[in-house]
């Protein structure tokens, strides 16, 4: 997995932001996460959800084991019994998740070249249609998977407490995404970076 600081010129985007800039300096390379399987990436995704990065890994490595060579292609998925999934692990809502994926996914919805063509909020719409699939589970494939650069996740949990932490933010709710979509006007058009920044900074980077 490689892994860079940012260039001189993303840096110097940042200029106008001493706090992030010093977060920035202090702080590791980032490790590229790119992969181009956004059908895969969102069944994992859902997987996760309201689960510990631990358990969610045990339960997604026995729904792949589940399937010849340990890929879940949609059809096979779409094949699959309740049981079956039911085995590795998943909940009933999960299975239905992972199927309305599956059906999206047969249908050609998840192609690299349609996804690619696609601007950030754009895409945030087409995937979000797939019910199970919310719009913080779009913003994280966006910056992981895709390296998307100019996303800022404002609903995230770790993003808010580390903004609350080094810009001494104390409102909440609508106040407080409202400060934290200001303050991140300076980063654009790198906000991806700032925000895994501010993550490592509370070592709380998602997986």
């Amino acid at each position: 997995m490689n892994s860079s600081h940012p260039s001189p010129e993303i840096l110097a985007a940042f200029a106008a932001d001493p706090i992030i800039c010093e977060i920035i300096r202090s702080g590791r390379p980032l490790p590229s996460s790119r992969s181009e399987d956004v059908y895969f990436k969102l069944l994992s995704s859902i997987v996760s959800q309201q689960l510990s990065t631990k358990v969610a890994a045990v339960i997604f490595r026995r729904f792949q084991e589940l399937f010849p060579e340990e890929y879940p292609h949609p059809e096979l998925v779409l094949a699959a019994t309740d049981e079956m999934l039911r085995s590795a692990g998943l909940s009933f809502q999960k299975i239905g998740y992972i199927r309305n994926v599956a059906v999206f996914a047969a249908a050609g919805n998840l192609e690299h070249a349609t996804i690619d063509a696609m601007e950030d909020e754009e895409l945030i719409l087409h995937l979000t249609q797939i019910k199970g699939v919310g719009r913080w589970t779009v913003e994280m494939l966006l910056m992981f998977a895709l390296e998307r650069p100019d996303v800022f996740p404002v609903d995230d949990l770790g993003i808010q407490n580390a903004m609350k932490r080094h810009y001494g933010l104390d409102a909440s709710g609508k106040v407080l995404r409202l400060q934290m979509q200001q303050i991140a006007e300076n980063w654009r058009p790198y906000r991806t970076i700032a925000s895994k920044y501010l993550w490592q900074s509370l070592d709380n980077m998602p997986k």
